[in-house]
This record gives structure tokens, sequence and C-alpha cells, in this order.
């Protein structure tokens, strides 16, 4: 395994948060493959969000098991943008690899909204930005987690999470 990057990372937060992009660039750093969650949420799940519905937890039970397949299809490390808002579901992908960190990309209501209203093509209403703040159970405190400041710079963030990467997971303190 290479020593740039021992192990999967999830890129998470809310929507507009900057998970895709972040977690694109932070791959081609560390030399791993990366994974869009959103790529893998069912078509009732997408006319969902589309028609401004939240997910609930019956919602995300398969989407959530198709991610953990992934992370267990890349044993050399994976990067994974998600939003694993709830710990139960955070717990369930470290279950599917264990090691596995979290880079919480933490961001304001405001700006969030702002982001997703802005994005266009993306299936995700904006009026959903409430409810995924209600949902959000804070990541901090939990094992191998790296707490973002999501409106720095790409550059900035991409160089935290590869740097952080880089330390031994015991070394790691969030």
């Amino acid at each position: 395994m290479s020593p740039l990057a021992p192990d999967s990372v999830v890129v998470m937060g809310v929507a507009g948060s900057g998970k895709s992009t972040l977690a694109a660039a932070v791959a081609a750093d560390v030399a791993r493959p990366w994974v869009d969650a959103d790529d893998f949420h069912s078509e009732s799940n997408r006319r969902k969000m589309a028609e401004g519905q939240p997910l609930d937890d019956l919602d995300r039970a398969a989407w959530l098991a198709s991610l953990g397949t992934q992370l267990q299809l890349h044993p050399g490390g994976l990067v994974l943008a998600c939003s694993a808002l709830k710990r139960g579901y955070r717990d369930q992908l470290r279950r599917a690899s264990p090691g596995l960190r979290f880079a919480f990309l933490d961001i304001g209501k405001a700006e969030a909204a702002r982001r997703v209203a802005t994005r266009g093509t993306h299936f995700f209403s904006a009026s959903l930005i409430d409810s995924q703040f209600a949902t959000l159970e804070s990541p901090l405190g939990e094992p191998g987690v790296l707490r973002l400041d999501a409106q720095r710079p790409l550059h900035e963030l991409r160089q935290q999470v590869s740097q952080w990467l880089r330390q031994p997971l015991g070394s790691v303190l969030g």
C-alpha cells in the first residue's frame, strides 16, 4: 500500500459543500480512485430529491450498502464523495472499511443554499438544504475526522486532506 494514502477517506458534508470537487482533487493527489456517491442513488431516490422530497433512512439503505461495497472493492484505498450525514451512516461505512477517515466540509446554510442554487443540472433540489442541515449529525469528536472550512480555496483544502492522509491513523487527532 502506498505511504501517501494508507486508508480510504470519505469527503463528507451537506449538499453544496464541495464534496465532489474536493474528492476528485484529493484522489489525484494521492493516486487513488474516487467515487461520487450520487452515482449510486436509485432512480426513485433521484426523482424524490428532484421533486424536493428529502430521503429517509429506508431510502438510503441500499445506497449505503452499495457504497460499502465500493469501499471493499478498493482495498488499496478510495476517495468517496458522500454526504454521510448521520453517525449511523458513517458507522455503516466504517464497518465496510476499517480505518476509514472522514474529511468533513463544514459550511453554513446560506452558502450551501447559494451553491446548490447555482449548480444548474444537478438533480438535487435547493429546497432540500434545510433537511440536509436538520439531518446532519456533526462528526466532530468521532475517530478519524478532519474538519475543513468549506469556504477555503480548493488548493488549501486539497493540501490539508492530502497531508492528513499521509499521517498514520493512530496519530490522527482530527
